[in-house]
């Protein structure tokens, strides 16, 4: 009878002197169900695509003046960046005198973050929404910010904040980009990629649009709401995410469709396909239509 699998003995993230104090050896620190993210540090094979879990390790060995920044920030506070790609490390901000370093589970950042630039969340310490959006001017594109932008205006982030932050950030990189991303926000985005969709439209030099714009028949009965609309001029934008491919969604879409067309309308359909891989035709083509 074959002899049973010797079970784990790490069940949280910890670094090898919190093993050593439990009693696990080097030996037992090898098991094939323990990831071993850095030098140091260990974390239950199935935690290893958690996020907290990931957080909770690299805070292990950091200082404790240390603040979760930049991507890690974003996801904390439930943000979503589209056009960045996926970074399973953890983003740190440590002090500039610090001997912290980059590993292959930690990307740290150097910079002073003041008091009231720090927030604690679910027991997490990190950066402000105000300070981790101007760390992010500085590494993500401006259709990413954008979406960022949007969602901040979205949770109620008061909007004369922002030129509060640009003013105490003047000589930071991405400020300016910042500062051009705040023109174009709009709390009525609908998602991340339509945000992305409208910074593509800024950048063309085409007219803004107006968002969630209702669409009505000659008698005022309601055949719809569109993400982005030229009123005046009778054109309509849909940004068609994935949950536009479920039939149900797809047939409402259909019909919706043929009542703005049939009111003197013309509509346009992009998919993230279009807005990421053929950008300047979107463009051109929202621009013929505009005429």
């Amino acid at each position: 009878m074959p002899t049973p699998p010797v079970p784990s003995r790490v069940h949280r993230p910890t670094d090898r002197r919190t093993a050593r104090a439990e009693g696990i050896t080097e030996w037992q620190l090898r098991h094939r169900d323990i990831l071993r993210t850095s030098r140091d540090t260990y974390l239950p094979g199935s935690a290893a695509a958690d996020l907290r879990s990931r957080i909770h390790a690299v805070l292990l060995g950091a200082p404790a003046s240390a603040v979760l920044s930049h991507l890690t920030a974003a996801a904390v506070w439930g943000f979503e960046l589209p056009l960045v790609r996926d970074d399973a490390r953890v983003h740190l901000t440590v002090g500039p005198a610090s001997r912290v370093r980059s590993r292959a589970d930690r990307r740290v950042h150097c910079s002073v973050v003041p008091e009231p630039e720090r927030r604690v969340l679910a027991g997490l310490p990190v950066t402000s929404p105000s300070r981790t959006w101007i760390d992010l001017a500085a590494v993500v594109p401006a259709g990413a910010l954008l979406a960022l932008t949007d969602q901040m205006l979205a949770r109620r982030f008061p909007a004369d904040e922002f030129p509060r932050v640009l003013a105490r950030s003047r000589g930071r990189r991405g400020v300016a980009l910042a500062r051009s991303v705040l023109a174009c926000a709009d709390p009525l985005a609908g998602s991340p990629m339509e945000s992305v969709l409208r910074w593509l439209i800024h950048e063309a030099g085409l007219p803004r649009p107006v968002l969630q714009h209702v669409i009505r028949d000659a008698s005022g009965a309601f055949l719809g709401q569109v993400d982005l609309a030229w009123p005046s001029l009778r054109v309509a934008v849909e940004f068609d995410g994935d949950v536009h491919r479920e039939r149900r969604v797809f047939v409402r879409d259909l019909r919706r469709q043929n009542g703005i067309i049939l009111a003197g309308w013309q509509l346009l359909r992009f998919s993230s396909s279009d807005v990421l891989g053929r950008p300047g035709v979107v463009t051109g083509t929202i621009g013929q239509a505009l005429g």
